[in-house]
């Protein structure tokens, strides 16, 4: 335990930044399984919603700083050419 103040609350607030990065990345790891279960059972009428979803899910995270923001890109890129190469 820190004895200095700015420790202490340093200690507090990269506690709450642990918590909120966790559920932002279970979220993103979600949301990237469904999408991937829709390609494998090539589901073509919900496939649209869940990439769309999972694009919104990956700029919100790249937004608040939880994952980089080429990492979003790069997987919002694969997952369009997923969708593309379904047809």
């Amino acid at each position: 335990m820190p004895n200095i103040q700015s420790a202490v609350k340093r200690m507090r607030t990269s506690e709450k930044a642990r918590v909120r990065n966790t559920a932002v990345r279970s979220a993103v790891t979600t949301a990237r399984r469904k999408f991937m279960e829709m390609i494998s059972a090539k589901n073509k009428e919900k496939i649209g919603e869940c990439y769309r979803s999972y694009c919104s899910i990956l700029d919100k995270a790249a937004k608040k700083g939880v994952i980089m923001k080429q990492k979003a890109i790069r997987r919002k890129r694969r997952a369009a050419a997923m969708v593309a190469k379904m047809g």
